[in-house]
């Protein structure tokens, strides 16, 4: 039975409970954050949580915390879980009120709430036998701020099973004949031995994980470009990723029933699987 954290308590998981007028239950009014943890120790939880306190002002959802404060109660969460390798969500809601309704309710006090899940081993912790994912392209329906990490995830999950109804694991969304990102994902193209992924803006979430990889690129002088990138583009790739901070960074084999390259995870891929694992062991080894 695992512990979870809800509004000032650590209890065990079955136990949370929310009401039923919590704005995040009736109006999916809230945000969150996935951080993973390896030996226990976070991986990039600074750059999370100042994500998370840029959400929270985008949704205007007042909370006094500080990013050393978030930190230190999911570090606790984590301990009393038994570390190990664990992905934890937090997630805030502007909380419950008395009575539905879609403007801001005075005096509200916010739903807090964290829990951990294991994290499987990722494809890039052993380059050598990973064999890569398919995916498929679909319009982005999603709402027009994806830069704010909002719970209201129905067209995401939408879009997550129409992969798996096309025996794919992941959908690359397109918007007006652009690619923004994935449903749980961000995007990476290999073609020339140049590394693109498409610009960060309104469109799609400025994922942690696409930092750290384009700072490993420019870091390793692996050639490498933000662009505009159009569907044609992707479909002409020598090579796809997609990456999320508990997936690391994937290869993408398939792309809408056809090979991807020589259909077997990409020589750039492999080498950036690599620089991943050794700057882990390099931050967890300071």
């Amino acid at each position: 039975m695992s512990i979870a954290f809800l509004n000032g308590t650590f209890l065990p998981l079955e136990e949370a409970r929310i009401s039923p007028l919590d704005r995040g239950f009736l109006f999916a009014d809230g945000v969150y954050e996935v951080i993973p943890y390896y030996n226990g120790i976070s991986f990039g939880i600074e750059e999370h949580l100042s994500r998370l306190q840029r959400s929270l002002a985008e949704i205007r959802i007042p909370l006094s915390q500080t990013i050393e404060e978030w930190a230190s109660l999911l570090n606790d969460l984590v301990a009393k879980n038994g570390g190990g390798d664990l992905s934890v969500y937090l997630q805030i809601t502007r909380g419950a009120y008395e009575t539905r309704n879609h403007a801001f309710p005075p005096e509200i006090k916010p739903t807090i709430f964290a829990m951990v899940s294991p994290i499987a081993s990722p494809l890039a912790a052993d380059a050598t036998k990973a064999k890569g994912i398919s995916a498929i392209t679909a319009p982005d329906i999603r709402w027009s701020r994806c830069d704010i990490k909002a719970i209201s995830l129905l067209p995401n999950i939408l879009l997550k099973q129409q992969a798996a109804d096309a025996g794919a694991q992941e959908t690359i969304l397109v918007r007006d004949n652009f690619i923004t990102e994935c449903t749980s994902a961000n995007v990476f193209a290999v073609k020339n031995g140049t590394i693109y992924t498409p610009v960060n803006d309104a469109q799609n979430l400025g994922g942690i994980t696409r930092d750290i990889i384009i700072g490993l690129a420019l870091e390793h002088q692996m050639p490498f470009q933000e662009i505009a990138m159009t569907v044609e583009f992707l479909e002409d790739a020598d090579e796809i990723w997609v990456s999320s901070s508990t997936r690391e960074v994937v290869p993408v084999i398939a792309l809408n029933g056809r090979v991807v390259g020589d259909g077997k995870p990409g020589m750039l891929w492999k080498v950036m699987a690599e620089h991943y694992q050794t700057n882990k062991k390099r931050i967890f080894t300071r």
